[in-house]
């Protein structure tokens, strides 16, 4: 048995995209584009639409794919770019397609011998729900950005959660890639959280304390399993 950081909770909440779900927005909006992304900086495009997309969510609720559509038509207006309504469709066709990075799927299966996984996602249950399935873990329970009617890194979706669930904080472990989305409002409700930092970027100890881990390949150690 290994010395664990975590006492094993009831729950471990996990993030979907970015963190168990291979989130490929960037490279499906390269591909819708096509040869538009010759008359554009694409990079610039794709640091503004992301910037974009939180700002919406801080808004009053919309669903994701009115967020989506909506962001996507603004940035294109923005870069002189001819919006359709089947590039909308197209960006929101993609999300359910989308899979799990490699190392989620075992690391999944083992935690689920120990306690119960549930998803907290910006999304809306009809999109999840395929991602979910493509994980091929069957999960306890999953919470939506739809069911909650607020979005990550809103107090009113992890409240939202607690309810469901109906536990304490102290019960959970909350185990997310987005910073911004997840460890920050984790750090001010009083979670505890693993930060999943897939990109290697730099974090901020101001909201911790936090654990951190390249992937989800660590996370049983953690917990002494």
């Amino acid at each position: 048995m290994q010395n664990p950081k975590f006492k094993m909770p009831k729950y471990i909440t996990f993030d979907a995209y970015g963190t168990l779900v291979n989130f490929q927005l960037s490279r499906v909006t390269r591909e819708i584009l096509g040869e538009r992304v010759d008359k554009i900086d694409m990079e610039a495009f794709l640091n503004e639409y992301s910037d974009l997309r939180f700002e919406e969510i801080l808004k009053e609720y919309r669903p994701y794919e009115t967020v989506l559509r909506r962001c996507f038509y603004q940035m294109m207006r923005k870069y002189g770019l001819d919006y359709t309504e089947e590039d909308g469709d197209a960006m929101i066709a993609s999300v359910p397609t989308w899979g799990p990075f490699p190392d989620v799927t075992p690391v999944l299966q083992k935690l689920r011998m120990y306690t119960k996984i549930v998803i907290i996602s910006n999304t809306e249950d009809r999109l999840i729900e395929k991602n979910i399935e493509n994980l091929c873990v069957p999960f306890d329970d999953y919470i939506t950005a739809e069911q909650a009617r607020a979005y990550k890194p809103s107090p009113v979706i992890f409240d939202y959660t607690l309810w469901k669930l109906k536990c304490d904080k102290s019960e959970i472990l909350h185990v997310a890639n987005g910073f911004e989305y997840d460890i920050m409002p984790a750090h001010d409700l009083g979670w505890k959280a693993v930060w999943i930092n897939r990109e290697g970027i730099k974090g901020d100890q101001a909201y911790g304390p936090y654990e951190e881990l390249p992937d989800l390949t660590g996370l049983p150690a953690l917990l002494g399993i």
